[in-house]
């Protein structure tokens, strides 16, 4: 069967509307993901790796993400699913897998929808410090379940443009900072490579300091899967994925690569805000707020507390819709309850929403009493899980691949190759490992043992492991043979 048949019975299969525009795809893939991990946490691993150090651990997580999101692109682009890559996983490698995957990206989003809407709530305050936090959270929370119960082009549409805020807030940060650094200003004279030559610079803190900070660059790449997830609701699925993601490259070198290099150029790495931004969250000593305070925008604070709030903002709407049509999918596939994937007539999954909602709510109700203490381990031990997304898309890559060809199938006939293959999945899997187990090992030999990272690693990856043995355990699922991978519904 042909790719555009394929496309559009799938299309038929899940139900929902095809109401992403390319340039909602675009702009997701382009800054849908940048957030606090590169606003406010980016001064941390300048502080503990130097100025090259942040910077090799930033490009070799953008590596990693480009090499697994190019795999995904491929399998998206023939099988658009909202059930993606655990779709994925249940037709080339093991229903297990796919069971495991998909119930770890809809906790890692739920929890990551609390965590974003307590953060507004927090930010907020910079305005109205006599308000209570949560009052803002609440109006932010319901705002955006109205928006995404509407339809899904009014997800699309709000994500435009609160995508639209930080793309615009990272390009004026980062010709500013390098005009202030190659050029210079009144109040602050060209400063070059200085900061590079300084007492621990370049690679402050060795190996050790690159893998501790691997985790905030994580953390910042953390949701590019997520074009993945909407190729099943976009328009033309197989013209606009493959458009998605060959924004990648370029994503990843002028947003990050490039933010990182300006604050490791301008401010030294033993200069204490960097730490203390990042412990504290105070967008006032943020990396971005001083470079532009340095070049002479006084209301700096402000605009930075404006854009990272949208940042929060736009990532909480996306954690509602992945986990909302990650639930959907899980029914669909009888591996969650039936109701999660009934559609409102707009094409909702209005239950999934409302359970996603439900699970927020009660954990962010937990917080707000002060009571959030499982809520931090669950986000704490959840970390990883998306490492081990990478990772698995990379491993459902290589037998969706070996799966087609033992088929009969020719790969010059999909709509879209992944470049690199099989070496970039290879890569990934393997980067995947080193990051791991680089991290355990720092944390292990650090002067002042770091128990996030050593429950993150220690913790999530038997609970992936444990969930994954229980389900084929419970169910007898087995590896699929690869004549036996279906790449259309019967």
């Amino acid at each position: 069967m042909a790719p555009d048949e394929t496309t559009a019975l799938l299309g038929r299969r899940d139900g929902v509307q095809r109401g992403l525009k390319a340039r909602h795809l675009i702009m997701m893939s382009v800054g849908g993901t940048i957030g606090t991990g590169l606003f406010v946490a980016s001064g941390m691993t300048v502080a503990t790796a130097g100025p090259a150090g942040a910077l090799t651990a930033y490009f070799v997580v953008g590596l990693m993400v480009f090499f697994v999101l190019t795999s995904l692109g491929e399998m998206a682009t023939l099988i658009p699913s909202s059930g993606s890559f655990h779709e994925y996983a249940s037709r080339f490698v093991d229903p297990a897998l796919g069971w495991t995957l998909g119930w770890n990206y809809w906790l890692q989003w739920a929890i990551s929808l609390t965590s974003e809407i307590t953060a507004a709530g927090i930010i907020t305050t910079f305005w109205f410090p006599d308000v209570p936090a949560w009052v803002f959270s609440a109006i932010i929370l319901c705002v955006l379940v109205f928006v995404n119960t509407r339809s899904v082009s009014s997800f699309g549409e709000s994500e435009y443009w609160l995508s639209m805020i930080k793309v615009a807030a990272v390009l004026v940060f980062i010709v500013v900072g390098f005009y202030v650094d190659i050029v210079g200003v009144p109040s602050t004279p060209a400063v070059g490579f200085k900061n590079w030559t300084i007492e621990g610079a370049p690679f402050k803190n060795g190996f050790s300091g690159i893998f501790q900070v691997i985790s905030i660059a994580f953390f910042a790449f953390g949701g590019t899967e997520l074009v993945g997830v909407s190729a099943g609701e976009v328009e033309n699925p197989r013209k606009n994925v493959p458009t998605a993601i060959n924004q990648t490259f370029w994503r990843i070198l002028i947003f990050y690569i490039c933010s990182i290099a300006v604050i490791g150029l301008l401010i030294p790495h033993d200069d204490p805000s960097l730490l203390l931004s990042a412990a504290s969250g105070d967008v006032s000593i943020a990396p971005f707020t001083l470079i532009l305070q340095r070049a002479g925008l006084v209301s700096a604070s402000n605009v930075m507390n404006a854009v990272i709030l949208s940042a929060v903002v736009s990532t909480a709407n996306s954690a509602m819709y992945a986990a909302s049509r990650t639930l959907m999918a899980l029914s669909q596939r009888g591996q969650a309850p039936q109701a999660f994937s009934l559609l409102n007539s707009n094409g909702i999954p209005v239950y999934s929403l409302a359970v996603t909602v439900a699970i927020g709510s009660l954990a962010f109700l937990g917080i707000a009493l002060g009571e959030g203490v499982l809520f931090n381990w669950l986000l704490t031990i959840t970390g990883t899980s998306g490492l081990l997304t990478w990772m698995s898309i990379s491993f459902c890559h290589l037998r969706f691949r070996a799966a087609y060809e033992a088929q009969g199938k020719s790969s010059l006939n999909l709509p879209y190759q992944a470049p690199f293959y099989p070496y970039s999945d290879y890569a990934a899997i393997a980067m995947g490992v080193l990051i791991l187990v680089g991290q355990a090992a720092s944390a292990l030999l650090a002067t002042n043992t770091d128990f996030s990272i050593l429950i993150s690693v220690f913790g999530g990856i038997p609970m992936f492991f444990s969930l994954y043995a229980g389900y084929k355990w419970l169910n007898g699922t087995k590896l699929v043979p690869l004549h036996e991978c279906r790449f259309v519904e019967l």
